[in-house]
């Protein structure tokens, strides 16, 4: 069996129907719950700044904004108090599969050597791993590595969790990217690195470092850097040379088990296996420019929440709506500059509450060379009215379509009750066919990547956005007239404006951040 069709067959198996739902068990088994956070034991930890007392480190501002805590939230009830972590990065069900690990030279205050790190974002912390000799004189770049564990969202969604492990990886990817931004940096991806190499370079390998531990699977790696062309650890000797010195290297540290008991879900084993990355060439490194400036701010990075609800009245105007849509284009700047591959989701939106622009099915095309394949994918008799000169933007169809929004998102009254909510199409068939098994992977990280902008895009104009994971993919499929796999929903989205939950109370996300920044708005996330 290929890899492809591995695929083929793990997507199918895990789509949502009106009739039942992909595998799971059906109930959450709270005595088995994750613990969200990972830790080694033995190892030598660093605080970052903007800490007190820690060394001014770029990786510190980078991290905090980038996959640090943003707030604690707490609700009280019948039951007892239950109190939670949000952080600057998006999870489904608030449950963070994923892992970063920092891999740099000596930096002052950290260590006198080149050193892996595992990011404990609980105390924002970096946790020695490894010391080992830098293969270069040089330390202008270093390196993020992002691995997921599995377990975090199976727990809850069962066979469907490695979609969800791989959402988040884009949140990540791009909530990386941005904060790097920020700091003045420019960030890319690395796709020369195998999965196995990743698995090296971070010692997620070393299994005597896991005894009864939940395993990490490799996800990407992300070249952070001053200069404007990042390619030193994309050469095959440069990754060699790194990946034999920290082989060579002093390790420490045994990984935390997260749960005690655990249900095995083979069918996430079999995908994992079927989509393992060996690496790829990258396309030539864009001309030198300057880092372009921020699009976002840092206390809006650590503002973002998930709506829980959305009021159902109030509106955007089409001029906001159209800036939202305008940024998820891809360009060359910030998080789209970090991706090496073209445009490969398009947007089938509903929109429900835009002033001056008529309620119902519309489609953003993000690439305009899918542009004859979504005509000749989409066989509804439709109007493909262009909408504006400025955007790729086609009215579908006019018309109310709140209830189907919400019928096909697993019936979430929230897809129904924002100015709009969407679905992401992937070119699915011909991605496979040109970039192999493992860019499934990277279909969805295109996804979460338009997610968090879209998550940020909200905050700024003052409103909330929520990612949605549960959606009846085949019904999705058939509001447009997709028949086959050229396309496939893989994410949806919606943002509106946010219901208060008085319930809730939030405290800063570290101890010793003395106020809530200003900007962060009222809770509205529940635990899981």
């Amino acid at each position: 069996m290929t890899g492809v069709t591995s695929a083929h067959l793990y997507h199918d198996g895990t789509k949502h129907h009106f009739d039942r739902f992909a595998r799971s068990l059906g109930y959450l088994d709270w005595a088995s719950q994750p613990n969200p956070f990972r830790s080694f034991d033995g190892t030598v930890e660093s605080v970052l700044s903007p800490r007190p007392g820690a060394p001014e480190t770029v990786a510190g501002d980078i991290l905090r904004h980038a996959l640090g805590l943003s707030a604690w939230k707490q609700v009280r009830g019948s039951r007892g108090t239950a109190r939670w972590s949000l952080r600057a990065n998006p999870s489904s069900g608030n449950l963070h599969p994923t892992e970063a690990y920092v891999i740099c030279g000596p930096v002052a205050g950290l260590a006198a050597t080149g050193a892996v790190y595992h990011y404990a974002a609980d105390r924002h912390a970096l946790e020695q791993r490894c010391a080992f000799d830098w293969p270069d004189a040089s330390n202008d770049e270093w390196l993020i590595a992002l691995t997921s564990i599995h377990w975090r969202e199976a727990w809850k969604y069962g066979e469907r969790a490695f979609r969800y492990c791989q959402h988040d990886l884009g949140h990540a990817i791009a909530a990386v990217r941005i904060a790097v931004g920020v700091a003045g940096w420019n960030a890319r991806l690395v796709p020369e690195w195998s999965h196995r190499e990743i698995a090296a370079l971070t010692g997620i390998d070393r299994e005597d470092d896991y005894v009864d531990a939940e395993r990490e699977e490799p996800g990407c790696l992300i070249v952070v850097g001053q200069s404007s062309v990042i390619n030193r650890w994309s050469r095959g000797e440069h990754r060699e040379r790194l990946i034999a010195a920290v082989r060579n290297g002093k390790w420490s540290g045994r990984a935390n088990q997260l749960s005690e008991d655990h249900v095995q879900w083979t069918f996430i084993d079999d995908i994992a296996r079927a989509t393992k990355d060996s690496g790829r060439p990258a396309p030539p490194a864009p001309p030198a420019r300057p880092p372009a400036p921020p699009a976002y701010s840092r206390p809006l990075l650590l503002q973002r929440r998930s709506a829980v609800a959305l009021d159902g009245r109030s509106t955007i105007g089409v001029d906001r709506f159209f800036t939202m849509l305008a940024n998820v284009l891809p360009d060359d700047r910030p998080p789209w500059d970090a991706v090496w591959w073209d445009a490969r989701i398009h947007l089938l939106l509903f929109g429900h509450r835009v002033d001056d622009l008529a309620p119902g099915l519309y489609l953003l095309i993000r690439n305009p060379r899918a542009h004859d394949a979504l005509r000749r994918a989409i066989t509804r008799e439709f109007a493909w009215e262009r909408t504006t000169d400025t955007l790729p933007l086609f009215l579908l169809a006019s018309g109310d379509g709140r209830r189907l929004a919400e019928r096909v998102s697993c019936d979430q009254e929230i897809a129904a009750d924002g100015f709009f909510s969407l679905g992401m199409l992937a070119e699915f068939d011909a991605s496979l066919d040109e970039f192999g098994a493992s860019f499934y992977r990277h279909l969805f990280w295109e996804s979460g990547i338009i997610g968090h902008v879209l998550y940020l895009e909200a905050e700024a104009a003052g409103a909330r956005g929520t990612g949605i994971g549960c959606f009846y993919d085949d019904p999705v499929h058939d509001v447009a007239g997709i028949t086959d796999h050229a396309f496939q929903s893989l994410y949806h989205f919606t943002i509106g404006m946010p219901v208060e939950d008085t319930r809730l109370t939030a405290e800063p996300g570290y101890s010793w951040e003395c106020t809530v920044p200003r900007a962060i708005k009222p809770p509205v996330e529940r635990p899981v």
